[in-house]
């Protein structure tokens, strides 16, 4: 089988699916219990990290790190602007669950 490229399935994901970009919406969205999956970019502050890994641990949400920076986050989610964090509340048509329950 082949591997899922997971930049490819974040963008599918935003382009097909419902995500929203930010820390308060992705607290809002965590809280709420409509997050399915958060993704942190590797230069988000360690304290805003760890609040937010936190939060998704008692939600039971899934997160993972994006090995880049958030500009290149933003990058892959064709977005001009830098974006830290992102939450997946509907995938769509993308992989990106199933890529990421694999990789654990």
């Amino acid at each position: 089988m082949a591997k899922i490229d997971v930049n490819k399935e974040l963008r599918r994901a935003v382009d097909t699916g419902k995500v929203f970009f930010g820390q308060k919406q992705a607290e809002k969205s965590i809280l709420k219990g409509k997050a399915q999956l958060v993704i942190i970019s590797g230069n988000i502050p360690k304290l805003e990290k760890e609040k937010i890994v936190a939060n998704a641990a008692v939600s039971q949400v899934p997160s993972i790190e994006f090995d880049g920076s958030g500009l290149e986050l933003g990058s892959v989610c064709g977005k001009p602007f830098v974006v830290s964090v992102m939450v997946v509340v509907e995938p769509g048509k993308s992989a990106i669950l199933k890529a990421v329950k694999k990789e654990k």
